[in-house]
């Protein structure tokens, strides 16, 4: 909805300065607000700022307040090619002496990220090493009334902390950092060694170890595959043991990879019993069961919760209605091409902020975000999955909020093609693939020409 109320710069800010984070502040800025960024690590990536020192952290990260953001382990690959992963007008491009290879690993894409900050500008706005201890609502009055935030954070080296006040708050703290745990009788009984792998980092440790994967999610197979050739057996625990084609011939090629059932208890002598009855001992179980979403430091006074993963209520997975437009998420859906999506998410809220657009009646939003529950309930979409959106024509209709372009078909066909390949290729499909018609077309799109290559920073 366009509006023609435009109004004040707002100062605004942004917790993270991962991927959303990043193009948040950006739009912001280009908006005319005051952007002030928050960053906990040393420097920009959130998630891909790789961080081997995970010694500190409680192996299952059962605290509130985790000390290690990233889940990134040391050998980790992008599952998209670097193509599609790209901000709309800042192509991932190869750079010579640098790893060019289409489906690169994490550190090229904190390059990448690197990059983008430098381009347009965006160290300038972080603080970095300063965490956000709290945010609250200053005077909580009615709706569609001008709220304030109350933000106190505080600088790693020094105890003090600083309280300052923000007329918006954009949350882009990430989802991949809170381990999310199964239930699984006989849990607490079991002595040996417990982690979730939020802190797995390298395959060394579980060398000669009977290990148990928990979950046969991209990680999980990931981790799978790399502890063959150190665990003397590694039993892969799913939901449901029809997996892909992919899946089946690793295992059929590994003698000392199995899949297994779902675990049906843990016992105090170290045997792990799964449904079919069958059972082992094993050294160590690694919980690969994903992420939950946290945010301990805000305080709606119970408008926003967390209730089985589902964060709400938030309209268009973006704004809780009784406090938007001043309070925001960014990068809560999963299972999307995730750049060009948070650069939507980051406009919207830029040009809600300047009054360039306006939301929807309470009402309308609240009977929006009901019809979409009804929809997943409907089809059978447990509550954790409820940010799921796996859905090209969702993020289409979402940038049509501000008229931000829909994702070029080339992208959607890479993104389908890459998929593919990996359900049928587990092994192989980042280094063989045959999309080359494709990736000539894409390398030919706007995407990639608009920019004079002299221009990016090499």
């Amino acid at each position: 909805m366009v509006s023609d109320r435009s109004q004040p710069s707002k100062n605004v800010c942004v917790i993270g300065a991962g991927p959303s984070g990043l193009v948040a502040a950006r739009e912001l800025r280009k908006e005319g607000h005051n952007v002030v960024v928050f960053e906990q690590s040393h420097d920009v990536g959130g998630q891909w700022l790789y961080d081997p020192n995970v010694e500190v952290e409680d192996p299952l990260g059962r605290e509130t307040s985790l000390s290690v953001h990233s889940s990134i382990y040391a050998s980790l690959r992008l599952t998209s090619p670097r193509e599609i992963m790209g901000f709309t007008d800042f192509p991932f491009l190869e750079k010579k002496g640098r790893d060019m290879r289409r489906f690169p690993g994490h550190g090229e894409l904190l390059m990448y990220l690197s990059d983008f900050c430098a381009f347009f500008g965006l160290r300038e706005m972080i603080r970095f090493n300063t965490k956000v201890e709290y945010v609250g609502m200053l005077d909580y009055g009615e709706f569609g009334k001008d709220l304030r935030w109350v933000v106190r954070s505080k600088e790693k080296k020094c105890e003090k902390m600083v309280e300052e006040v923000f007329d918006a708050v954009v949350v882009a703290t990430g989802h991949y950092s809170k381990p999310r745990l199964p239930s699984i009788r006989g849990m607490e009984a079991w002595k040996r060694k417990l982690m979730h792998s939020h802190v797995y980092r390298v395959p060394e440790p579980f060398r000669n170890e009977v290990v148990v994967v928990v979950g046969n999610s991209l990680s999980g197979q990931d981790i799978s595959m790399e502890l063959v050739d150190v665990a003397k057996d590694i039993y892969l625990s799913a939901k449901s043991t029809d997996v892909s084609v992919g899946l089946s011939r690793v295992i059929s090629k590994h003698e000392n990879l199995h899949l297994c059932p779902q675990i049906d208890s843990l016992q105090e002598d170290g045997r792990i019993v799964f449904v079919d009855g069958t059972w082992v001992i094993a050294d160590t179980i690694v919980y690969c069961t994903g992420y939950s979403y946290s945010f301990p430091f805000l305080d709606t006074k119970g408008i926003v919760v967390v209730d089985d993963d589902r964060v709400g209520p938030l309209y268009e997975h973006t704004f809780p209605p009784s406090l938007a437009p001043s309070l925001s998420f960014i990068g809560i859906p999963r299972k999307l091409i995730g750049f060009p999506f948070f650069e939507s998410q980051a406009k919207w809220i830029a040009q809600l902020l300047s009054g360039k657009r306006a939301l929807p009646s309470w009402d309308e939003m609240m009977n929006s975000i009901k019809e979409f529950y009804h929809s997943r309930d409907v089809a059978g979409v447990p509550k954790h999955n409820t940010h799921d959106i796996a859905c090209f024509e969702y993020c289409d209709k979402y940038g049509d909020n501000v008229g931000f372009p829909h994702l070029e078909e080339w992208r959607k066909e890479l993104c389908l093609s890459a998929l593919t390949n990996a359900d049928a290729n587990l092994e192989t499909y980042r280094d063989s693939y045959d999309d080359h018609e494709l990736l000539q077309v894409a390398h030919q799109s706007p995407h990639f020409t608009q920019l004079e290559v002299e221009s990016i920073p090499m």
